[in-house]
């Protein structure tokens, strides 16, 4: 398992699948340890991924300063990491919670980006962040399933504020609800750094105004991924988010969730190829 160090001292863990040219992917959860990726559906077939486990998350170490997990803060690992890589610039993939820091890093640093890719990805960094509204309407549309008369509620709840985001509504966030996926959610509790959770995202991380500027110069060709099924973000937020930059393509994966490598890895893995392949 490779490591290096960070500017602060806090020595940090990657980890490496298939072969090629590197992508390194970023993590969502927010602060979740990267083993949840897996290999992003095969797409370690045709790249070499660069799993970074943020700080306090996976194989990486604790740091001294609880602060130093807020998103802003992340991006400087980040950079130290295409450093200890010895990469010019670098194709770079943010999920989820993990697709700010993606922006907030293309913003400070965007000679260093090569390509972008955001799945799925919660653009707080644009001021944007996902509705109850938006999730409500998505959820609804999962009504003719199985286990929505008892999972909704307990959506509502956690939309509400008034409950946890409890194990049943889990199946909000899969595009199928299977063994693969629920196996998928039994393995999150072990893989969060519950306080990390906290300060990712706590006042100061982000700076919509000046990352919108920033990015509205980027050269790099951008990717913006959503799932047809997805309430956080929805497709039509997919959208929005790839209006902030001059060189962005949006896909809509038909029947995907939060998580589309485990939903339809073929169709994932195709799309993906066809954007970090192309013309720069």
């Amino acid at each position: 398992m490779p490591t290096f160090t960070a500017a602060d001292g806090t020595q940090l863990a990657y980890h490496l699948r298939g072969e090629g040219e590197p992508l390194v992917v970023l993590p969502g959860g927010p602060m979740r340890a990267s083993a949840y990726l897996g290999d992003l559906g095969g797409l370690a077939a045709h790249r070499q991924l660069v799993l970074l486990d943020l700080r306090g998350t996976g194989d990486s170490a604790v740091p001294s300063d609880p602060a130093t997990y807020r998103c802003d803060h992340l991006v400087d690992d980040v950079e130290v990491l295409r450093t200890h890589m010895g990469l010019a610039h670098m194709d770079v993939l943010g999920h989820s919670a993990g697709g700010s820091l993606a922006m907030l890093y293309a913003a400070r640093y965007p000679e260093r980006v090569a390509r972008l890719a955001l799945v799925t990805a919660t653009p707080w960094a644009l001021g944007m962040p996902a509705t109850a509204e938006e999730r409500l309407a998505a959820a609804r549309a999962r009504e003719g399933e199985p286990w929505f008369a008892e999972a909704f509620p307990a959506f509502q709840a956690w939309l509400a504020g008034t409950g946890d985001c409890d194990p049943l509504c889990a199946p909000f966030f899969y595009g199928r609800w299977d063994h693969v996926a629920q196996a998928h959610d039994a393995r999150g509790d072990a893989e969060f750094n519950d306080e990390g959770f906290d300060i990712y995202g706590s006042d100061g991380a982000y700076d919509p105004p000046t990352t919108r500027s920033q990015l509205s110069r980027l050269a790099a060709p951008v990717l913006v991924l959503a799932g047809e099924l997805d309430g956080g973000p929805s497709p039509e937020l997919a959208r929005r988010t790839a209006d902030a930059f001059p060189n962005a393509e949006l896909a809509v994966q038909p029947g995907a969730g939060h998580y589309p490598w485990l939903d339809d890895a073929e169709w994932f893995v195709r799309r993906l190829v066809a954007f970090l392949c192309g013309p720069r």
